[in-house]
């Protein structure tokens, strides 16, 4: 079931994230910053919204 991550519970870790479409994307928090399917960079993590919480990343991601 998706929910909130936060930026500091994939730091230090790699591990899959499940999608509100049932998907999943793959993080690697071990570098420093978030890496996000080996394409992404989250450049902005934790920003509060009216829905949740998002983080901006450098690039679109699309599905396979």
């Amino acid at each position: 079931m998706p929910g909130i991550i936060r930026a500091e519970r994939v730091v230090g870790q790699r591990g899959r994230i499940a999608m509100v479409d049932g998907d999943f994307i793959h993080v690697n928090g071990t570098s420093g910053s978030a890496r996000i399917d080996r394409a992404a960079t989250v450049t902005a993590p934790d920003i509060a919204a009216s829905n949740g919480l998002i983080h901006v990343i450098d690039r679109v991601l699309l599905p396979i």
